[in-house]
């Protein structure tokens, strides 16, 4: 069976956020505003995105 996917989109700009915000933008992949990427739908990952669910855009990955 397929591992479950995420695509991750930034829509928000991490200036004038916390460092830990910005450091889990980074940890994601993400560094530019409108960048996308697809990663695993862990634990880890959700919880990620849940600490900067305000700046970004998530959807269930399509296909592999």
């Amino acid at each position: 069976m397929a591992e479950a996917m995420l695509k991750i989109t930034q829509t928000g700009s991490p200036i004038g956020r916390k460092s830990d915000q910005r450091a889990t933008l980074v940890a994601l992949g993400l560094n530019k505003m409108h960048r996308s990427r697809v990663v695993a739908d862990t634990p880890s990952n959700r919880g990620r995105v849940r600490k900067v669910q305000h700046l970004l855009k998530v959807e269930q990955a399509e296909g592999n």
